[in-house]
Order: C-alpha cells, then structure tokens, then sequence
C-alpha cells in the first residue's frame, strides 16, 4: 500500500484504536484499490483470502441457488464484508460486485487473524463491527417478515431521505431492479408499490424519488424504532 494511504486507513474505526505497531504490521501485504462499476470481488463459496473494507462507492452483495439470484445487502463506506468467513478462514456466504467505481482495501485473511490475537483493541473493534452487522442483518429480516411490500418500500425511502440529509429528495445509487431484489420484491411489484406511494406523495424521475408528504409516508410506513434506528 502507498504510504500516502495509509491515514486514510488508520482513520477507520476499525483500525483507530490498534497499536502503531499492529497497524503496521497488519498493513504488510494490504492494498488500497480503484475498481470499476460490475467487477466481481469475491464469489459465493471460494475460500476468504482477503478482509475488504469499502472507503468509497458501493458494492452489492448477492446470493444464489436454484436459478435464482437475490440482493442480500448493499455495502456503503465504511464497511467491511465478509469478516466473520475471514475470522474462520470458511468459505464466502455472498457474490460482492460493485455496483459503481469504487476504492476497495483488501487485508490478507491471515493477517486480520493474527492482528486479532495480538492486539485487544483491535479485537475489540472486529467484535463491534460483527455485532453491528449481526443487529443489521436481525433488521432486515424483521422488516422482511413483518411488513407488506409497500411498507418495506415506503420505510426505506424514509431512511435513504434522512441519511441523504432530507432534501425531499431521495436519489437511487442504483436501478430499480436491484432495489426491488433487495427489499425482497420483484421489479413489477416494486412498481406497483411505487405507484401506490404516489398517493402519499412520491414521485419517480428516473433516480430521483421526490418525496412531497413525508407525515402521510411516514404515518403509512409506521417506522418502528427496533428496525429503522433513528426514524422515531
């Protein structure tokens, strides 16, 4: 890794709190990255050789079985996927791909481990950062199971709106397909829920979703405090 990259590194949460000299060491080896949108990262089933951190763009992590491919999550600076394959050295769970250009740091698998036995603070940080992605994943699923479509739609809208600091304007980092394969939807259903929302005020233009009435989309989603963190 280029050493002008390196404080970029070090000012990740998961690396802030680690020894100058693990740090060090855990860097051997590692290498930040530019890859272009549609690259193949990792794939479903081959071995965990590398830690990959997302510093920027967006990556999508897919599942497959029997003809059929879901979105399971979509990765956004700064996250990692997929520590827990790493700290067993198992084999990958999801396909990763970016969906546009994005910088990738890839850690040696053997290195993360051996950097997790030597310094605690960086133990400490790998167990925050697995129970986040555990509390998330607990999310999905409850919003999954317990919501009809239109709500799952109408609540992540609410989310993006927020997170993209509430403009009125939510604007998609990706089409409408993968969107659709995330929330657990097909694309027709996805436009039909669409089209429901526009009585509560949303409006589709291409990859901006306008949201005119946000206590009527609001007062429909029913954000729960359990599932979507700050939205009540």
């Amino acid at each position: 890794m280029r050493s002008e990259d390196l404080p970029t590194v070090r000012a990740l949460d998961l690396f802030a709190t680690m020894s100058e000299e693990s740090f060090d060491i855990l860097m051997q080896g590692a290498f930040l990255q530019w890859f272009p949108p549609q690259v193949t990262l990792i794939e479903e089933g081959g071995g965990a050789d590398f830690l990959h951190v997302v510093v920027e763009g967006t990556v999508e992590m897919v599942a497959c079985g029997n003809d059929r491919e879901t979105t399971m999550a979509i990765m956004e600076p700064v996250s990692t996927f997929i520590l827990a394959a790493v700290l067993r050295d198992a084999v990958y769970l999801m396909t990763a791909r970016t969906l546009e250009r994005s910088r990738i740091l890839m850690i040696p698998a053997e290195s993360v481990r051996d950097a997790m036995d030597r310094d605690p603070a960086f133990m400490r940080a790998i167990v925050w950062e697995l129970s986040g992605a555990f509390r998330g994943a607990v999310k999905a699923l409850k919003s999954q199971k317990l919501r009809t479509g239109v709500e799952r739609l109408a609540n992540w809208l609410l989310v993006a709106h927020d997170e993209q600091g509430a403009t009125g304007t939510v604007r998609l980092n990706f089409d409408k397909r993968t969107l659709a394969s995330l929330l657990g939807m097909t694309p027709e259903n996805l436009s039909r829920a669409f089209g429901t929302l526009r009585g509560y005020g949303v409006d589709v233009n291409g990859k901006d979703v306008v949201i005119n009435q946000p206590v009527d989309l609001r007062r429909l989603a029913k954000p729960d405090p359990l599932i979507d963190d700050g939205l009540v």
